[in-house]
C-alpha cells in the first residue's frame, strides 16, 4: 500500500502518526459541511444529544454551543479520535456537559430511549451495514427523537466514488439507499436536502 493510500485510509479509523495527521485536518476540513447540515435541524431543545463517529470532536462542540442546556455524548471507535475529541471539548467535559467514549455504532453501549438527538457527520460511509447501525441509533433515541446524517457525497459524484477504490471499507450511499435503510430500521418522517452546487447531502429522520 502506497503512502498516499495509507494516509487516506486513516479517514476510516485514524491510527498512529498518519492518523494524527488526518485528525488534525478533520475539524477545520469538515466545518463548512457540518455547519451547512446543522442548519437543517428543526427547532428543538434536546436534553441529551449524541454525536456518532465524532472524529476530532468539533461537531460535538458545535452541538454544545447550539444547545446550551444539553448534555452531549461523543462516540468514536478510534482511540486517537476519542483522545482528540476529549482534548477539544475538555472544558465542557470538566463542566459535566460532555462525555467522550470509544464505541462501535453497530453495537452501541448506550441506554435505550435516552437521546433526543443523534448526529452522524461524514461517517456512515464506514458503518458496517446501514440498516443494522441505524437500528442501533433508533434504539437509543427517545420516541420523537431526531437523527441527522450529513455527508460530503451524494453517492454519485465521481470524486467520492474514486475514493471508494482507495479507502478500504468505504461506501458512498445515495439518498435513496440511506432513506431505505432508515425506514427498515423503524425510523420515519424522513427529509433530505441536497446542496445547490456541491454533492453534499443532509438527511433527517425521526423515531
Amino acid at each position: 500500500m502506497g503512502l498516499l493510500k495509507k494516509y487516506f485510509n486513516q479517514t476510516r479509523k485514524p491510527e498512529g502518526f498518519l492518523g494524527k495527521l488526518m485528525l488534525n485536518g478533520m475539524n477545520p476540513g469538515h466545518a463548512k459541511l457540518a455547519d451547512w447540515g446543522l442548519a437543517y435541524l428543526p427547532d428543538m431543545i434536546p436534553e441529551q444529544a449524541v454525536d456518532l463517529g465524532c472524529g476530532g470532536g468539533r461537531n460535538a462542540g458545535e452541538l454544545l454551543k447550539r444547545y446550551p442546556a444539553a448534555h452531549v455524548t461523543a462516540v468514536d471507535y478510534s482511540e486517537l479520535s476519542v483522545a482528540k475529541a476529549k482534548d477539544f471539548n475538555r472544558d465542557m467535559i470538566a463542566a459535566g456537559r460532555c462525555d467522550v467514549q470509544q464505541g462501535d455504532v453497530s453495537d452501541l453501549r448506550l441506554p435505550e430511549d435516552s437521546f433526543d438527538l443523534a448526529t452522524a457527520f461524514e461517517t456512515v460511509y464506514f458503518w458496517p451495514g446501514l440498516e443494522k447501525c441505524f437500528g442501533q441509533v433508533a434504539r437509543v433515541l427517545r420516541p420523537g427523537g431526531c437523527f441527522l446524517i450529513c455527508n460530503e457525497s451524494d453517492g454519485t459524484d465521481p470524486t467520492s466514488l474514486k475514493f471508494e477504490k482507495i479507502i478500504d471499507g468505504m461506501k458512498n450511499h445515495t439518498v435513496e439507499e440511506i432513506e431505505a435503510a432508515l425506514i427498515a430500521a423503524g425510523l420515519s418522517d424522513i427529509k433530505s436536502y441536497h446542496h445547490p452546487s456541491k454533492p453534499w447531502i443532509t438527511v433527517l429522520a425521526r423515531k
